[in-house]
């Protein structure tokens, strides 16, 4: 298989909990983006929440008709060095046009999605990857960033549900945390990964690398054995 190198890379407390509001609050939070500069992940994704929150416009699309696609379809906008990828399974998220973007926007939704919303994209001018019945087809999608968009490196950087996602899938290569020096403790607060079922699963790693920064903060980085 055909794939980009797939590194999730997220800061946490020291409790690791992922909740954007209190991450930015902790002690070490400078660090964070000086490390994904060193990473070299020039394309990143984050899942619909994330993205609502920190990428989209205010709203949720909206059309008087809903005409489900119901197949595979890709629509490359632009070549790019880097995109920011957003998981919107359904298509529900808002948009400025592509052009005001500093990085090209690629969404990704799943054969459940509209003819209406493909076309709000199409007139906004961005990328999109339709793939899978119900939900997204990762690994399908994956390829298709690869062998379509030239995505090499891949950061997944925003969300529990997408962070467990792609390691259900057995997508990621490695997994760098950096801990800030704080502790959360809410009740019902998303981890840096959360929700599967099978209390069997288990997902081993291997250290590569531990940094300590004047903030306090850790910087965790391992290989996912598979």
């Amino acid at each position: 298989m055909n794939k980009p190198h797939i590194i999730c890379y997220m800061m946490t407390s020291l409790d690791g909990r992922i909740d954007c509001e209190m991450t930015s609050k902790l002690k070490g939070v400078e660090d964070y983006y000086s490390t994904l500069e060193k990473l070299n992940i020039p394309s990143v994704i984050s899942g619909r929440i994330t993205a609502l929150k920190e990428l989209a416009l205010n709203g949720i699309f909206s059309s008087s008709k809903y005409t489900q696609i119901d197949k595979e379809i890709v629509s490359k906008k632009v070549e790019s060095y880097g995109y920011e990828v957003i998981v919107d399974t359904k298509g529900t998220l808002l948009w400025d046009d592509g052009s005001n973007y500093d990085r090209p926007h690629l969404i990704l939704t799943s054969e459940k999605v509209s003819k209406e919303y493909l076309d709000y994209l199409d007139s906004k001018n961005i990328s999109y990857i339709v793939t899978g019945k119900e939900t997204i087809d990762l690994n399908r999608a994956v390829e298709i960033m690869y062998s379509t968009f030239d995505i090499k490196r891949l950061g997944v950087v925003g969300g529990s549900k997408i962070n467990t996602s792609f390691l259900k899938e057995h997508l990621l290569d490695e997994v760098v945390v950096l801990i800030g020096a704080g502790i959360d403790a809410r009740r019902n607060y998303p981890t840096l990964f959360d929700g599967l079922d099978d209390s069997s699963s288990l997902y081993n790693l291997k250290l590569k690398d531990v940094k300590r920064f004047d903030s306090d903060a850790v910087l965790l980085s391992y290989d996912v054995i598979k």
